[in-house]
């Protein structure tokens, strides 16, 4: 079977694929709104095509009078790629973007007698993202391999966590934008456990052969798993929004969904108002952008719960969909393996992983202002909801404003400054913040100069362009260019 399987598989440099392909991409904007059914940052809202809205008809509100029938009970499956040197049990460098199968060894193609190391950062990471979701930590918890067979699995196997995860019983705080209706949610976080990814198949253009890349095998990987707490696609949308926040806010990965070092597997079912038990649970898979996940999910639901209207509830089965970004609808890709068919068992290459309350303790004292608690200190600054979002949506767009009201700026003239030319200046030049030559220094400078009329509003926006694109102090533009406002 597996002959068969492979005889069109090719595994090679990828000689007929152009490098643009391959290339990093850059994807530091930050967003000038917050996450959700809005993407995060300038690069992915070119990458991800427009929704598009139906006009109302008879039809749609005859869907709308069937949904107020029925709940929906979603759960997300995050998978975060670490940013480690090396992989997860070899030396292989873990670089996004190199030439094809460069970044292989013996452990990570499956070779017999090639023993595995476990990478001590990823148990950190393990325990850092673990902590940041208050979860319970495994001060013992083991690896178990994953069985299954698929051509860019060379093991034919995944080596795993099952029973005894690094991190479980958890929660996650989200705030919904206010364009989604606002309010506060609280998801549970099931478990967190370590993992390694898979390769990647690159399937070609008359579908006559596929070629496998193999450096992504091996790559460490956080899994995810939360409670089915979610009941619609913002909410859902939201919380992924926040993994990747968290993710990034902890330095444990970049959160790219673009590249693939952030992924979702959503699960979905729906029952009658009222109903206990839950209905069939659907999974769509790999889903890689904010926005396709709450399409997503509302396409689900609307195609379960008309199922479920016309009498045809044996029709929705335990499978495996994709989305499909051109058609905008869920389709079927397989049936669902159960647990048994993954015949899980202990990795026997690895030992336990042993945790001590005082690496643990270490670990915790070390970790930054995590978003919840940023909002929340924003909020109690006096700052609106839409302001606090915005503010704490990018960590380093949070660390510049945490400096600039250090410097003195009081923070509602802060926030407005960052928010609007700043960020339409970032914007149209395609910048992140870390770009721009204006110091938090001088920007307080500039608020305080204008609030205590040495400069106008007007003057101080002219200045502030010129100090963001060029830098330089805001005292010596004002002098160099006699810009001091005369007082009657």
């Amino acid at each position: 079977m597996s002959t068969t399987l492979l005889r069109t598989i090719q595994l090679n440099q990828f000689s007929l694929l152009g490098t643009s392909l391959l290339r990093r991409r850059r994807s530091n904007n930050f967003s000038v709104r917050s996450c959700g059914s809005q993407t995060t940052t300038t690069h992915e809202a070119k990458q991800s095509s427009p929704t598009r809205v139906a006009p109302k008809n008879h039809k749609s509100n005859q869907l709308d009078e069937i949904l107020r029938d029925y709940e929906a009970v979603i759960g997300i499956e995050t998978h975060v790629q670490l940013s480690t040197l090396t992989k997860a049990f070899c030396s292989c460098s873990n670089n996004y973007g190199s030439y094809p199968n460069t970044s292989i060894c013996p452990v990570c193609m499956g070779l017999p007698g090639a023993l595995p190391v476990l990478n001590s950062k990823v148990v950190e990471f393990g325990v850092r993202l673990g902590l940041a979701l208050n979860c319970d930590l495994s001060l013992k918890s083991k690896f178990d391999r994953k069985q299954y067979f698929y051509p860019d699995l060379p093991k034919g196997y995944q080596i795993s966590q099952f029973d005894i995860p690094i991190a479980s019983g958890g929660y996650v705080d989200v705030d919904i934008p206010l364009e989604f209706g606002g309010g506060h949610r609280r998801f549970g976080i099931t478990r967190v456990h370590m993992e390694e990814d898979a390769g990647k198949l690159l399937h070609s253009d008359t579908g006559d052969y596929s070629q496998v890349d193999l450096n992504r095998a091996g790559v460490p990987l956080l899994e995810i798993v939360s409670e089915p707490d979610m009941r619609s696609g913002i909410e859902a949308a939201e919380y992924a929004c926040e993994m990747q926040r968290i993710a990034r806010y902890l330095g444990v990965s970049n959160g790219n969904m673009q590249e693939g070092s952030l992924r979702c597997d959503v699960n979905i079912s729906i029952r009658p108002i009222g109903q206990a038990e839950f209905g069939t649970k659907v999974e769509i898979k790999n889903l890689n952008a904010f926005s396709a996940i709450s399409r997503a999910i509302d396409f689900e639901i609307s195609r379960q719960a008309l199922l479920y209207n016309q009498g045809k509830a044996d029709q929705i089965v335990t499978e495996t969909r994709l989305w499909e970004e051109g058609a905008q609808k869920t389709v079927t890709m397989r049936k669902k393996e159960g647990l048994a068919d993954y015949r899980y068992f202990p990795e026997p290459d690895l030992p336990e992983v042993i945790l001590t309350q005082e690496y643990v303790d270490s670990i915790r004292a070390s970790l930054p202002e995590l978003p919840e608690a940023k909002r929340r200190r924003y909020e109690a600054m006096g700052l609106g909801m839409q302001d606090v979002l915005f503010l704490a949506n990018d960590v380093s767009v949070a660390e510049y404003f945490d400096a600039v009201i250090g410097k003195g700026a009081e923070v509602k003239l802060a926030a407005n400054w960052i928010m609007s030319d700043i960020a339409a200046y970032l914007k149209n030049e395609k910048l992140s913040i870390n770009d721009i030559k204006l110091t938090p220094q001088e920007l307080a400078e500039l608020i305080a100069a204008i609030k205590d009329g040495t400069i106008s509003g007007k003057i101080g926006k002219e200045i502030l362009f010129e100090l963001l694109a060029k830098g330089g102090t805001v005292k010596g533009m004002i002098k160099a260019k006699d810009l001091v406002q005369a007082n009657n």
